[in-house]
């Protein structure tokens, strides 16, 4: 079995550095989502499941989350377990959409800086304007994964910080509720990056997932 680890916007694959020793002997892959083109969740999902004929273990943070998912959705005889750090399982709603969007002007008019001043490490220079509208597109134009969730077989568990700007601690607990083999972890003194602010903890739980998953 495979491990993926998908990182989160505007961040990249070196998000997982603090994973890496505690998944030795593993088979693990971080892949750039960034660098597999396309403007869309499904696409990004479709080149990953194309890259390997391997069962999947996929652990997903906020937009990797998502691309998570979507791989689920495609091959579910395939991703034996998901692990959800900050995702959802809705789409945009309207009103995020909006927000999105704005995002998207913010970035083609004005730059990365003004849209993402106090960013976490690495800096969101190190990516181009392009890539990230994509990834924003992306995220706007995500499908519903309400439904697959709650007829997912394999483990599906949430990890999510309590100080969390974008996913609820009691959001993430009706989703677990709603499923049929889920677990929610709730990160105290957190936010949306649990697996960077809590490297020890998430390790304990990756492990646990990664032995559920098998």
């Amino acid at each position: 079995m495979k491990v993926l680890l998908l990182h989160a916007m505007p961040l990249d694959e070196r998000m997982w550095k603090p994973q890496l020793a505690a998944l030795a002997g593993q088979d693990v892959e971080t892949p750039n989502l960034y660098d597999l083109g396309g403007a869309s969740v499904d696409s990004w999902a479709d080149a990953l499941l194309a890259g390997t004929d391997d069962d999947l273990a996929v652990v997903g943070s906020s937009m990797g989350g998502y691309v998570g998912l979507a791989m689920a959705r495609d091959a579910p005889e395939r991703v034996r377990g998901l692990l959800l750090v900050g995702s959802r399982v809705g789409a945009d709603t309207p009103e995020r959409r909006t927000v999105r969007d704005e995002q998207i002007r913010t970035l083609q008019e004005e730059g990365i800086d003004a849209w993402a001043p106090s960013a976490p490490d690495p800096p969101p220079a190190e990516r181009t304007v392009d890539e990230l509208v994509r990834a924003v597109q992306a995220l706007r134009d995500r499908s519903d994964s309400t439904d697959f969730a709650r007829s997912f077989q394999g483990p599906l568990w949430i990890a999510v910080g309590d100080e969390d700007p974008f996913l609820p601690v009691e959001e993430a607990r009706e989703i677990i509720e709603a499923t049929p083999n889920g677990r929610l972890e709730v990160f105290e003194d957190t936010g949306h990056f649990p697996s960077r602010d809590r490297p020890e903890r998430f390790n304990e739980l990756l492990r646990e997932f990664l032995q559920a998953a098998s």
